[in-house]
């Protein structure tokens, strides 16, 4: 099993059995810029584990920062590692710059391993699980979403995983502000009501944001329904 490492215009091919590192020393596979002293030595790793890719922090000191297929992002810590089992980026903070590298996996249906719909269990128990399925968003709702999370959905250097400002989103739309901000509380208020959790308190736009990319209702492909800047 081959994967795909990506720095700039730059593509490696990475087998099992073989392993990638990045960092600061001119030793490791990926030299991000030997003279950015906040960029570890070997910041970290990519390998193979019995058939599963990992990607490995191999700093002590400095954490790696990982981007998922639809944008949420996920704080690596020193000597720790994460499955890549999905498309990712990782970000490697320096002192003079960040760094971004794309891992890409194979198609694994094309590896012969099967796909199919998941078995249904023989019983239930108890109540169904509440969900936002019957709760409609507008293309005005979406539209609002789109450009108060623009900063998840943009490709790196531009990609910023916290919720622009409601004025900000606004001007985006031309749009006034308070138009903006009832949108989205009534959006949050009926979320909320059909049992999304978290949407209320000081961190609802986050978990807000991160609810609508992990629900595929936002994707990098609305930028495009963004007036021009």
């Amino acid at each position: 099993m081959t994967i795909t490492i990506g720095l700039k215009d730059q593509r490696f091919q990475v087998a099992e059995g073989e392993e990638l590192t990045f960092g600061r020393s001119q030793r490791t596979t990926l030299c991000l810029d030997p003279s950015d002293l906040g960029i570890s030595r070997v910041a970290g790793s990519l390998e193979a584990d019995a058939g599963v890719w990992w990607l490995v922090n191999k700093s002590t000191v400095r954490p790696l920062e990982v981007v998922d297929d639809v944008g949420i992002r996920t704080v690596l810590p020193p000597g720790r590692r994460l499955a890549v089992t999905a498309p990712i980026t990782v970000i490697v903070e320096g002192a003079m710059r960040r760094h971004a590298l794309t891992v890409d996996l194979p198609d694994r249906t094309a590896d012969g391993l099967a796909r199919g719909p998941i078995p249904a269990l023989e019983a239930e128990e108890g109540n169904p699980t509440r969900a936002a399925s019957d709760v409609s968003i507008t293309s005005a709702d979406k539209l609002a979403l789109v450009a108060l999370f623009a900063g998840y959905l943009e490709p790196f250097p531009r990609y910023d995983p916290h919720p622009k400002s409601y004025a900000d989103a606004a001007a985006r739309l031309d749009w006034p502000r308070t138009t903006l901000v009832k949108r989205v509380e009534y959006l949050r208020t009926r979320l909320t009501n059909a049992g999304v959790p978290n949407l209320l308190g000081e961190n609802a736009l986050q978990h807000l944001a991160e609810w609508a990319l992990a629900t595929g209702l936002i994707s990098r492909a609305d930028l495009a329904l963004l007036p021009p800047r």
